[in-house]
């Protein structure tokens, strides 16, 4: 569900999420992004499985997520990993991420894999597309 290193209940990581969701959202606002502009929010999720995050992808597509290929890198230990972000545009509301989120961590729980937060691109004249990921300190 999440790479922390203590259990998070699927609620207390939704509250998580919840928070740093405005923390983006305000980030993004503060640095001049286009508050009414359409904004793919993509979902990066993780699994050791091909099979588990398989099962996974085909779920969020099928509730209106576009998935991109996944791909395989190594964590900190050196073990293998495949990521894949489910990505959906909208609107820079947090009401709508929170429903998006809670849809994919519920199910990443569902299927074994890790919801590992979103990321977005700042939209604005001068935007040079660099994502701003959860737990940035910016």
């Amino acid at each position: 569900m999440s790479q922390e290193d203590e259990y998070l209940s699927v609620e207390q990581f939704l509250e998580l999420q919840k928070a740093e969701t405005r923390e983006i959202i305000e980030s993004l606002k503060a640095d001049g992004s286009e508050p009414d502009a359409l904004y793919a929010i993509e979902h990066h999720l993780m699994a050791e499985d091909f099979k588990a995050l398989e099962n996974a992808v085909v779920e969020a597509f099928k509730m209106g997520f576009e998935v991109l290929e996944a791909e395989e890198l190594e964590d900190e230990d050196g073990a293998k990993i495949l990521c894949c972000d489910a990505v959906m545009d909208s609107a820079l509301d947090a009401d709508v991420i929170d429903a998006q989120v809670e849809k994919l961590v519920n199910l990443a729980e569902k299927h074994d894999i890790i919801y590992d937060g979103w990321g977005t691109y700042y939209e604005g004249e001068d935007a040079e597309y660099d994502v701003i990921e959860d737990g940035d300190e910016d």
